[in-house]
């Protein structure tokens, strides 16, 4: 088995944390999970989202996750509930 990439590692760190909290992480919390510096979690997280056809978007100048498939960072009409607890959104 190859070794994940670090848009692969990237990209479970974020659904990592929707599935835990409903957000999606900052680039520094990001960066702090990859063992790298801030500014090497930003570009990580921007190469991540620069991958033809990924289904996802961040704020721009700001680098911050909006939406990435199937969760949303901001509230939307399509709210997701698991056992009784709300705390994502759909895109």
């Amino acid at each position: 088995m190859a070794e994940p990439t670090l848009s692969d590692k990237t990209y479970g760190i974020i659904m990592k944390g929707f599935v835990e909290t409903g957000q999606a992480p900052h680039h520094t919390q990001i960066a702090a999970e990859l063992g790298v510096s801030p500014r090497e979690g930003r570009q990580a997280l921007r190469k991540l989202f620069a991958i033809r056809g990924f289904a996802g978007w961040l704020y721009p100048k700001v680098d911050t996750v909006v939406s990435m498939a199937p969760f949303n960072n901001l509230p939307t009409p399509y709210r997701i509930t698991v056992d009784g607890h709300q705390k994502w959104f759909g895109q």
